[in-house]
């Protein structure tokens, strides 16, 4: 039999072609000891720090790089290490962490890397962002001017939040921080913005009940909720925050929408991250934590901000909570986050037992955008509130003394218990705004001064259905103009004369019929 050289020419080029050229190597290393969620391998040298890698144990458990070493890597196991063993083999991923993000993830209630805790299948998006990502630079952001409404009087009349800000909710526990913070997501309804509400380190019973209270109140739909409960690893309950900030910038950046994330809450964020530091034997320093415990809450907290119009306008507000003990506001962790944070809003144990809900220190509370964060009507009707409560926290501690008390100081107690009944509200119950400006502007311009204090809660309900129903023109007029103009200004007085006039003759009547 005699070849042809054309068509041994032909086999040969087609094999060549068809050759594989690409080797599936992938960098291997072997498992020396696991506990405690921590593996330390051997090998991996060109490992990075973060990296994603894959244990071979049947299970394909995954884990991220942690800490790099002289010989050794230490691995942060993402979920159950029981079955990992001495010698197994460990497969480099070449990728960081990332969590799926997207509109799917809406409604929904995921753990810390995104897998669905609900019961309701699988979630299925395209999307997946890294968990850690860079923050906007100053030149990417614009200044915070747009009012993110909490629906609480205290907060919006005198600490005000803006689209992008952060802004800290610190206290005591038991003293109601998840309480304004759940009332903030309740508050978002109908206004476009997507919350995040990441609990870390929460009674999963806890966890239920606000999840509960979100759908009673329709608030799922907008909402994504991410659990790092007490009884999960430390590094989920270290990477839950990060992964809430991946999902709410998935809006921000890419669809140009307001975001709102809760992180519940960041001082045990900062214990999980302390136990991991300190089983990977990094050198403990200021009440053992790490030295970089700081840069942990920062790189996770300056990733808020409100994007230039060039990058689509969109914002994350981010409202961390941290808990003190016995009120120890200078200690580490809560100093930390409090001169990275905008302002912080700092709940009182006294106050809430005395019956003042929401238990806020006007004293020590702050928002530094200030009247930024407010609409026009708002900035003008409680323009000195702050100042006037905290005068009266001063002239109330001096009164308890007995010492007589002249008529203007006798007035202006008066005038403070009042309006301290008027900033109280009840929970999950947020007001419109412009119902909240109505309602201080009654109170700052002296309507509430014969009114008994037992019935300012009532008499503040009574006054906005007098306003919905009755003075609909004068709502209207606010409504639209935003502002306290001269205009709006002698609707409203009418209105408050006429309504306080009303009360007095019901309040009459009422007498009366007891007393006969």
């Amino acid at each position: 039999m005699r070849f042809k050289a054309d068509e041994i020419s032909s086999i040969v080029q087609r094999e060549i072609e068809q050759y594989k050229t690409h080797l599936d190597v992938a960098e291997v290393g072997t498992v020396m000891e696991v506990g405690d969620g921590i593996a330390r391998v051997f090998g991996l040298n060109s490992a990075m720090a973060g990296e994603m890698v894959e244990f071979d144990d049947g299970h394909a458990t995954r884990g991220l790089c942690f800490n790099l070493e002289e010989n050794s890597v230490s691995i942060i196991v993402l979920g159950e290490d029981s079955h990992i063993r001495e010698g197994m083999t460990v497969k480099a991923l070449g990728a960081l962490l990332e969590v799926p993000v997207g509109e799917a993830m809406v409604g929904r209630v995921v753990n810390a890397i995104g897998e669905p805790l609900d019961g309701k299948g699988p979630i299925s998006t395209p999307h997946r962002r890294a968990l850690e990502s860079n923050a906007p630079g100053v030149a990417e952001r614009q200044p915070v001017k747009v009012p993110l409404q909490t629906g609480i009087k205290a907060i919006d009349a005198m600490t005000p939040i803006g689209r992008g800000q952060r802004e800290l909710i610190i206290g005591d526990r038991k003293t109601g921080k998840t309480t304004i913070a759940i009332d903030t997501i309740i508050n978002q309804k109908g206004k476009d913005c997507i919350c995040v509400y990441v609990a870390v380190g929460q009674k999963e019973s806890s966890v239920a009940q606000v999840i509960e209270v979100l759908q009673s109140h329709g608030a799922m739909d907008y909402t994504i909720v991410v659990v790092a409960g007490s009884s999960d690893p430390a590094p989920l309950q270290y990477f839950a925050p990060y992964a809430g900030a991946a999902m709410a910038e998935y809006f921000m950046y890419e669809k140009g929408q307001d975001t709102l994330c809760v992180y519940d809450d960041l001082s045990k964020q900062a214990a999980a991250y302390r136990q991991m530091s300190l089983l990977v034997r990094r050198p403990p320093g200021r009440e053992a934590y790490p030295g970089d415990i700081f840069y942990c809450h920062s790189r996770l907290l300056e990733r808020a901000a409100k994007l230039s119009a060039e990058l689509g306008g969109g914002s994350m507000t981010a409202l961390p909570i941290v808990e003190t003990l016995e009120g120890e506001v200078s200690a580490y962790i809560p100093t930390n986050v409090i001169s990275i944070t905008d302002g912080q809003i700092y709940l009182v144990p006294d106050l809430f037992f005395a019956g003042v809900r929401p238990a806020i220190d006007v004293g020590i509370s702050v928002s530094r955008v200030g009247g930024n964060a407010q609409i026009g009507a708002m900035k003008k009707v409680s323009g000195s509130l702050r100042l006037d409560m905290a005068a009266f926290r001063s002239l109330e501690a001096f009164a308890q003394l007995g010492t007589d008390l002249d008529k203007a100081t006798q007035s202006q107690l008066d005038r403070g218990y009042r309006m301290v009944e008027l900033l109280k509200q009840p929970q999950y119950q947020p007001l419109d705004i412009f119902d909240q400006v109505m309602v201080i502007f009654a109170g700052t311009r002296g309507y509430l001064d014969t009114v008994d204090r037992n019935e300012v809660h009532r008499w503040e309900e009574e006054f906005i259905k007098f306003m919905r129903d009755e003075e609909v023109e004068a709502r209207k007029l606010l409504e639209n103009q935003k502002k306290i103009t001269d205009e709006v200004e002698t609707a409203l007085k009418a209105s408050c004369e006429k309504f306080s006039k009303r009360w007095v003759h019901a309040h009459t009547s009422e007498t009366q019929t007891v007393g006969s």
